[in-house]
């Protein structure tokens, strides 16, 4: 079995989307003066690599407190836009733009959750069709190229339970047999 993690890691001042807030992390408390390490977090529910509750784009969508945590774990296959989508299981795109205009196409293969990463980008209309048409989306992945193109993986993605969330930072990751 091999695992990859396909997360960023969260650091103080990493680039954020533009107009969201900064990301802080401090030090609080010290080894040396507490006896042991606390550190605080600052930042928003969508930095990093991050799950997309329902209701980040849908007035009327679950939170990611309201969304069983099953639904960001499955089956997934690295795909390319241009190609077949294979039907049922998690699609996962490292390359190319998805805009609007896929939108019949990923809805049609009924994908589990669509995951973008590496230097593919997902056009925030298609984000919003996405969402409120039931598909979750888990964006800002790396280390998408170590993952297999010839056959699926389990994926998992697992959010914070964050009463009434739009969102969540993740830790994702790809079991590979």
């Amino acid at each position: 079995m091999q695992i990859v993690d396909l997360s960023q890691p969260l650091f103080d001042g990493m680039p954020v989307y533009p107009g969201d807030p900064e990301v802080h992390i401090k030090q609080i408390h010290s080894l040396d003066q507490e006896g042991w390490r606390l550190r605080y977090l600052q930042m928003s529910t969508h930095i990093g690599t991050h799950a997309d509750a329902f209701f980040h784009m849908d007035e009327s969508g679950e939170t990611i407190d309201n969304i069983p945590i099953d639904r960001y774990i499955g089956e997934t296959r690295l795909v390319d836009i241009d190609q077949d989508l294979p039907v049922g299981i998690g699609l996962a795109f490292c390359k190319g733009e998805l805009n609007l205009s896929h939108f019949d196409k990923l809805h049609s293969a009924s994908p589990r959750f669509v995951v973008i990463g590496d230097s593919a980008v997902l056009d925030v209309e298609l984000e919003r069709k996405l969402l409120q048409s039931g598909i979750l989306t888990i964006t800002d992945l790396v280390n998408m190229s170590a993952l297999p193109t010839d056959k699926p993986f389990m994926f998992y993605a697992v959010p914070l339970k964050i009463k009434n969330g739009d969102g969540s930072p993740v830790r994702a990751f790809a079991v590979l047999n």
